[in-house]
């Protein structure tokens, strides 16, 4: 049996992150697909591992006992300083802080950004087509308020256009500024491959199809050169692999935008 169990959706966004971070380092895990258009997250067998119902989610059974883990951000520097494999973190002190002050501007105030799109475009379009009292009831089991707002908005196509148009301002200036990071060394932060990478790959993964009037390779050369280089690492097939929806499609649609 495996040491580590992650409780994860989509090989994308957050749970994509600390997929993506236990491939690069070699570690074995039992994968727990949580199907979150389902609303598996706030069934009472994932409360019982992580009772605020967000994923993803990571245990390691250790010789003193069960580690629950949560929160993306944090599994992967965990998973970074636990295990043998290569170091996801540069040594320079520097570097270590550019990687830190990325992860931190993607977590809060680039990510929920993505977040706000993506669920307006995708999940709610993929949900609101089931029974509503079926949706109401699922919807009444989540456990933390912010989030049965956020669904209820998701579902009812209810963000509105001034939280859209902010989204899409930030997304626009997110965009401009990892394009011009990208053009003084070749990863997110350092000249290495490290966390920052991982965090950022997993919300801007799909920007030629989703933000063609803002990236591709004429308008963001730079991030579809390390789109490129970060999709061709042996980790990131294994980990896009594991997907179960059409996201996981766009890997190879994707690839041949960034190919042309």
């Amino acid at each position: 049996m495996d040491e580590v169990t992650l409780y994860h959706w989509e090989p994308n966004a957050n749970s994509g992150k600390p997929m993506l971070a236990l491939m690069e380092k070699g570690v074995p895990f039992s994968s727990h697909y949580i199907d979150m258009l389902q609303f598996d997250q706030h069934k009472p067998e994932y409360l019982a591992i992580n009772p605020q119902g967000t994923i993803p989610a990571m245990t390691h059974n250790t010789p003193g006992g069960v580690r629950v883990l949560v929160e993306s951000t944090a599994i992967m520097e965990y998973v970074n300083e636990q295990f043998a494999g290569p170091d996801l973190m540069p040594a320079d002190a520097q570097d270590r802080w550019r990687v830190r002050w990325w992860m931190k501007f993607m977590d809060q105030w680039l990510g929920p950004s993505f977040s706000m799109i993506g669920w307006s475009v995708f999940v709610g379009p993929m949900v609101r087509q089931r029974d509503p009292a079926e949706l109401e009831a699922a919807i009444d089991r989540i456990p933390l308020p912010e989030r049965r707002t956020a669904w209820r908005k998701a579902i009812s196509g209810a963000f509105s256009e001034a939280e859209m148009a902010e989204s899409r301002r930030r997304v626009g200036l997110g965009i401009a500024r990892l394009e011009e990071e990208l053009g003084k060394r070749p990863y997110v932060g350092s000249n290495h491959y490290t966390l920052a990478d991982i965090n950022i790959f997993n919300s801007t993964y799909s920007l030629p199809l989703s933000q063609p009037d803002l990236a591709g390779k004429d308008k963001t050369p730079n991030i579809m050169r390390w789109l490129k280089r970060v999709y061709a690492r042996d980790a990131v097939k294994k980990t896009w692999a594991m997907g179960k929806t059409d996201l996981a499609s766009r890997y190879g649609l994707i690839m041949a935008e960034i190919e042309e």
